[in-house]
Formats: structure tokens, sequence, C-alpha cells
């Protein structure tokens, strides 16, 4: 075997993937939804049971939605969407299915009514989980054959983008069964979280009705208004809960124990109404209505937009977490890696070594409106990003993995020159085109070319230099093992490639 069929062959594992081939979903609501949005766009097959008459166009433009949003969330290439399709009993939505969710309205009859007809028609193997905010599993497992397989999987709203999904096991369960779901919600970019024991309500929904609580008594008691309540919130520990939860609050170095010494009697204190709530009446529910009703009034926008504002803050969120590699931005990035490892176009990288045919060609993207600058051109930022994928990808193809970035190190742009040649417009088809100028043991000199679709030359180019430093110090030193013969083997095929025109091009008058 040559040394480049040896090269090819190592570089070319993907990762096992543990998505779905399909999925049934009972219930096309709010949540049923958002789950029938994040399984399609991570490439898994969806048979959709939705009773109402309403169900299909709503999933339809929750699914638009999350199309938006995930152009924004990743510049990675998607895989290949899942198909819809509408059926009319629960028989035909479990057919096939490796995973049934149940995402039907908070009536604990109608669920094991539903679960009870999944079970009876789903393969004895079909993992059933239900969406419930607060039931216990053992309750809905009653009516149930095969009730080992069932377990709960509460997510949160919108279900496309929040990655938190609560497991919790009933007293029927089988202990594998926790294991195999985390398998599969973990594939599609979320985080499982399993609840030790059986429990209303279970975890993140007592915290969040804990405070839902307190909130109706400040609004009760006219202490504060619906917006000051939501802008307490929403201005400072809000933002912070994206971070860090509760148990990490104190912000110094002397530990739980100090912080509790110092503020535990104070939960003795009538501060709060604790779990006593306020008399839902018909004066208090006016006032609850008026001041929400006046507060979106005052927003002036529609419910989408107000959905699309929500997913816009959303995504400045997890962008930034993932940034810095932190709490959701973690999940993200384990997500991303996801779809690193099974994106065709890693196996095409192969095919295009072997044949020589020129600068590795990296996945087709479609340009979405909101990459654009004041001038509607591209804006400078995202070809940054863009070029930054690619490289990202080319990395990842030639085997820097999670296990050598902990034990060796990493690549680090050093210099970046880009050139824009040609104006790119939202709805054009771009790809990106890298070729390695030079490869030694410290420095990686890459060329991109961003092309649009049958177009004969570049509209930006990008020149980039990549430094390699060690692990722990970020010191520049040698690439080490296997990756270090990758690169050297790859920056020798590209040598053999015409150099790109404007390859050391600098900034001049002219």
């Amino acid at each position: 075997m040559s040394k480049t069929s040896k090269l090819i062959s190592e570089i070319s594992r993907l990762a096992s993937d543990r998505r779905p081939r399909a999925v049934g979903l009972l219930g096309g609501g709010v949540i049923g939804g958002g789950w029938a949005a994040r399984f399609l766009l991570n490439g898994v097959d969806v048979r959709l049971y939705g009773p109402s008459d309403r169900a299909v166009e709503r999933v339809q433009n929750m699914l638009a939605n999350a199309r938006r949003a995930y152009q924004r969330l990743t510049t990675l290439p998607l895989p290949a969407e899942g198909a819809l399709t509408v059926v009319d009993s629960v028989a035909e939505a479990v057919l096939g299915a490796e995973l049934v969710q149940e995402s039907a309205p908070e009536r604990l009859e109608l669920k094991q009514q539903l679960l009870a007809l999944a079970s009876r028609a789903a393969a004895p193997e079909t993992l059933i989980c239900s969406s419930t905010s607060g039931f216990r599993p053992s309750l809905l497992q009653a009516e149930m054959d095969h009730a080992e397989r069932l377990l709960v999987a509460h997510p949160f709203d919108p279900v496309h983008l929040l990655p938190l999904v609560e497991l919790c096991a009933g007293q029927r369960t089988a202990p594998e069964t926790l294991g195999r779901a985390a398998e599969i919600y973990r594939s599609v970019g979320m985080h499982p979280l399993v609840v030790r024991k059986e429990v209303d309500g279970f975890i993140a929904n007592r915290l969040q009705e804990a405070m839902w609580r307190e909130a109706l008594w400040l609004v009760h008691d006219d202490v504060a208004t619906v917006k000051e309540v939501d802008d307490a919130i929403r201005y400072s520990f809000g933002l912070r809960r994206a971070i860090i939860g509760p148990f990490r609050m104190s912000g110094d170095a002397t530990g739980m124990r100090h912080f509790m010494d110092k503020w535990g009697p104070a939960l003795k204190w009538p501060r709060t109404k604790l779990t006593d709530v306020p008399e839902l009446t018909g004066a208090f529910l006016d006032k609850l209505a008026g001041q929400s009703d006046a507060q979106t009034k005052s927003d002036n926008l529609t419910i989408p937009e107000i959905q699309q504002k929500r997913d816009d803050c959303l995504l400045a969120v997890l962008q930034a977490l993932r940034a810095k590699g932190y709490g959701a931005g973690e999940t993200l990035l384990s997500w991303e890696k996801g779809l690193r490892d099974r994106d065709p176009q890693l196996i095409d990288l192969d095919s295009q070594l072997t044949s020589g045919s020129g600068p590795l060609r990296m996945a087709t993207r479609q340009i979405p409106s909101d990459w654009l600058d004041h001038d509607g051109h591209l804006n400078e930022i995202r070809c940054f990003q863009l070029f930054g994928s690619a490289a990202g990808t080319l990395l990842h193809y030639i085997g820097l993995d999670g296990e050598y970035l902990s034990n060796s190190g990493n690549y680090r742009s050093v210099e970046t020159h880009l050139s824009h040649l040609r104006a790119l417009y939202a709805g054009d088809r771009i790809r990106v085109l890298t070729q390695v100028l030079g490869a030694d043991d410290k420095r990686l000199h890459l060329f991109h070319m961003m092309m649009r679709e049958d177009d004969d030359g570049p509209a930006v180019t990008g020149e980039q230099m990549l430094v390699h430093v060690e692990a722990g110090n970020g010191r520049s030193g040698p690439v080490q093992g296997k990756l270090r013969e990758r690169v050297l083997e790859l920056g020798r095929l590209h040598a053999e490639l015409p150099r790109p025109g404007r390859a050391g091009a600098s900034i001049g008058l002219r």
C-alpha cells in the first residue's frame, strides 16, 4: 500500500452515528413541532400523528423558522433534511420508528391512552418517550405493553434550540433504556440530564415553578408589574444563568460552606412566599392578563417576529458560549463535531486526493440574508468564519481530534489576508476550495478560494498561516505523531498543484 493510500485509509474514519433513521411523533403542538424541526434538520425522518387540523400547518411554520435559525447556528453543512410524513393513526406513526416521542397535552388519561396504543403497535425494542413536563413515568406506564422501554424525555421550548432534555425512568423502565435514549438525543445536539429519582416536575420545572410562584405573588401584592418582574430577571441573573447554576453563585474562593454560613440563615427570613400560591381570582387573572397584553402591545411585534427575536438572542448567547467552550456552548461544539464526523464531504476529500484534481473542495452553502452588510454584500466576518470552518474541516480530516487537542496541541491562526474580488449576495450558492501552500513541523500555510457556483474565478480569497501550539502552555511547538505525518504528506501532495495567482499578494496602492 502506498504512503498516500495509507494516509487516505487512516483519515477516512468516521465516528459512529447514533441518530435514529426514523422517529414517530405523537402530537404536533409547540413541543411536538419543535421535536419535528430538531429531528428533521438533523437528517432524521419523521412520521407525525397530530389530530389537530392545524398541526401540519403549525409544524411547517416552526420548521421554516428553525431552518432560518440553523443557518446561523453553525457554519458547518447540515445533513440532508429528513422526510416529514403526516399519518392518520398512532400505529402508522410508530411504524419503523426507532424512537417514539409523545407530546400530547398534559392530561394523564390522554397520554396513557396514546402510550398504550404506541406500545402495542411499535416493535418491542422501540424506545418510547414522553415529553410530559410533570407526570411521573410510572404513572404513564400503567396501560403499556413492554413498559420497560418507556421513559420521560422532557425538553424545553424552543425545542429546536434549547439543548436540555431531562430523562427520567419509571419503576418498570429497563436501566439500559436511559443510556440508549441519551445517545440518541446527544446525536441531535442535545444535553441529556438523567433525573436520579422519580419526582413530579423533574428538576428544571421545579426550579422554574418556585420562581413562577414568587413572581405571581409580586404582581398579586402590587410589589411589581409583569414588566418589572420580567426586567428584573432578564437584565440580571437571567443572563448569568446561561453560564452558572445556583450552586456556583458564591463568586469567591471561600467555597460553598462559607457561602451558606453567610447566607443560609436568610432562607428562614420571611422574604418570599415559598410554595404558597396566591388564589387565582378573576380580579388577579384580569390584572395579569392586562399587564401581559400591554407589554406585548408595547413591543409592536407580531408573534412570528417575537419568535424570531427570541431565536436571534438565543443564537447570540449560544454562539458566544461556543466561543468559550462552556456550558451550552460545549454541547454545541459536541454537536458540530458530530456533523463533521458524519459529513460525506470528508469521504469526498479522500477521492479528491486520490484523483489529484486540485484544491480540496468543501461543502456548498447558500448565503442567507443575515450574512450581508449594509450594502447587501456578504460581510467580512462571514468570510473569516467560512475560511475558518474550511481550515477546521481540513484539520479534522487529517486527524486533529479531541484526544490530540488534550494531549498534544492545536493549530492557531496567526495571520489571515482577505481579498474581495467579486460581490456575493443572498441566495448565492458558494463553495470554499482549500490548498496547502506549505507545511513543516510548526507551520501550516493555507490558501482558500470562495467560489460562486458555476463561476470560473474566486469571489473572495483568503491566505492563512497557522502555527502549531503545544497543549497546556500555548507555546509554538512541533506537530506530533501521526498528525505530523499526515500534514506533511498533504503538503507534499498539494505542492504538485499550480500555485494560486493571488498567493502571497500584499496590500498596495495601484
